[in-house]
C-alpha cells in the first residue's frame, strides 16, 4: 500500500469518526479538507448555527434547512484565512449535486467518499468538471 493510500484510508477513518458529531439520526456524515497533508476544515451535518439541534421533522424527515457535512467544511473555510484551492475532502457519503458545485467552485480538486449516496449526480458532475473522484471503503475504527 502506498503512503497516499495509507493516508487516504487514515483521513477516511477520521471523517467517519468526525461524523459522530452529528445530531442528524437517518444518517450522520463527515467531511475533512486536506491540504499539503494538513486538515484545514472539517464538517459534518447538522442545522445551522443558532437552531436547535434536531435534524428531522415529526415524519422522520430531513429538515430542509439542514447543512450537509461538505457544506458545513467549505463555509467553514470561508470564514477563515485559509482556502481550498488544490486541496481533498474525504466525505463519508458521496456528494449530492449542490454539494458538488460548491466543491467545484470552491477549488478543490479531489473528492474521497465511503459510502455512494442513492443518487450519483454529484459525482458525475465532479467527473465532469475535471475533479478526481476516489472511493475508499473503510471502517472508522480499521487498524
Amino acid at each position: 500500500m502506498s503512503k497516499q493510500d495509507q493516508l487516504d484510508r487514515r483521513y477516511m477513518r477520521m471523517a467517519y469518526i468526525w461524523a459522530e458529531n452529528s445530531y442528524c439520526r437517518r444518517r450522520q456524515v463527515g467531511a475533512l479538507v486536506v491540504k499539503d497533508k494538513m486538515i484545514i476544515s472539517d464538517g459534518y451535518n447538522g442545522t445551522p448555527q443558532g437552531f436547535e439541534n434536531v435534524c428531522e421533522d415529526e415524519s422522520d424527515k430531513t429538515k430542509p434547512y439542514v447543512l450537509h457535512a461538505e457544506a458545513n467544511a467549505i463555509t467553514k473555510l470561508a470564514r477563515s484565512s485559509n482556502n481550498c484551492d488544490g486541496a481533498t475532502i474525504y466525505i463519508t457519503t458521496s456528494p449530492c449535486i449542490e454539494c458538488a458545485k460548491l466543491i467545484i467552485q470552491s477549488g478543490i480538486k479531489r473528492v474521497v467518499f465511503g459510502e455512494s449516496y442513492h443518487l450519483q449526480d454529484g459525482i458525475e458532475l465532479l467527473r465532469r468538471a475535471g475533479i478526481q473522484v476516489d472511493q475508499i471503503q473503510v471502517h472508522p475504527h480499521e487498524a
